[in-house]
């Protein structure tokens, strides 16, 4: 089968196997490809089941079907390809060592073998059929999806009075707890800007706001979960809700440094956490001169050395 054959084929698999809407794409499918090892040639049942980096991933794809992603778009491959196959157990994580710290280079990914077992089949009489059984055992992408749509929302109150409707689960639980707790206590009547909840239906808040302080967001561009401006003091906070992944560590600040450049003077970098107890996990990995909140400890913030207790650090 040849390149662009090989990744219809694919694409039409994501779909029998109902992933989301976002994940019916070139990039799922080649990611998908990649995780098999298929290249332009090859037969499904030509597929292996290796355990790849999400650099080795964009490596395959780079090699066999000619497409050279940029190194920041590993963060898209992993948000918007990966964490729903992971979810839909089409693939697993770390499966020579789950305890892998999470900021472990060897982080790796590989087709669980429950999919493995049905890919091996395509294009034969018994695929549809495996895929039906699949289906019944793990709960697809889609149905947990449409599933999350009909139930009820989180409301949040943002400090301007005004309501919003986050997503009712993940990290938008967590996102509430920023807006309405962290934020009222260390950064009175400040403005949010932006959101970015669980199913990023969300994005910019207040697009006058954003204006005003010359913040432009392009699409590929992984921006905080939260963007919130306190005017008195003239600072940024960037905050990113840490309940499963997404602390500001090193890599993570000079992502946001790059990103924020013309306001890094009045930049207050934040992770959210539910609770201590997470926060733990990640300790060891924290940027220094960030701040650390816990949801369970309202009241307190956490500072990582600097000269000072929270505030921007510019240069």
């Amino acid at each position: 089968m040849d390149k662009n054959g090989l990744i219809a084929d694919a694409m039409d698999v994501l779909q029998e196997f109902e992933v989301g809407e976002e994940q019916q794409n070139e990039r799922s499918a080649m990611t998908l490809l990649a995780l098999l090892h298929l290249k332009p040639g090859d037969e499904w049942c030509d597929a292996t089941a290796p355990m790849l980096t999400t650099r080795g991933i964009m490596d395959w794809i780079r090699d066999y079907f000619g497409v050279a992603y940029k190194p920041n778009t590993r963060e898209t491959i992993r948000r918007f390809t990966l964490h729903q196959f992971i979810i839909a157990k089409l693939v697993e994580e770390n499966a020579d060592k789950p305890d892998r710290p999470i900021n472990s280079p060897n982080w790796n990914y590989r087709v669980t073998a429950d999919a493995f077992e049905v890919l091996q089949q395509r294009n034969k009489p018994v695929f549809e059929k495996l895929v039906k059984h699949f289906l019944l055992e793990h709960e697809s992408y889609r149905s947990l999806a449409e599933e999350r749509r009909d139930m009820p929302k989180t409301p949040v109150t943002l400090p301007s009075g005004g309501m919003l409707s986050l997503s009712p689960s993940g990290q938008s639980v967590l996102i509430k707890a920023i807006v309405e707790e962290m934020l009222p206590r260390f950064a009175p009547d400040c403005r949010i800007a932006y959101i970015d909840d669980t199913d990023h239906q969300h994005g910019i808040i207040d697009s006058n706001l954003m204006d005003e302080l010359g913040i432009s967001l392009k699409a590929r561009e992984k921006a905080p979960d939260v963007i919130a401006w306190d005017g008195k003091r003239k600072w940024l906070f960037l905050i990113e809700a840490a309940s499963t992944h997404g602390p500001v560590d090193v890599t993570r600040k000079q992502e946001l440094r790059r990103l924020f450049a013309d306001r890094w003077e009045d930049v207050v970098l934040v992770s959210g956490f539910p609770n201590r107890k997470t926060m733990q996990r990640y300790l060891a990995v924290l940027a220094w001169e960030t701040e650390a909140w816990c949801a369970d400890t309202p009241e307190h913030m956490i500072h990582l050395n600097g000269s000072r207790f929270m505030g921007p650090y510019g240069e």
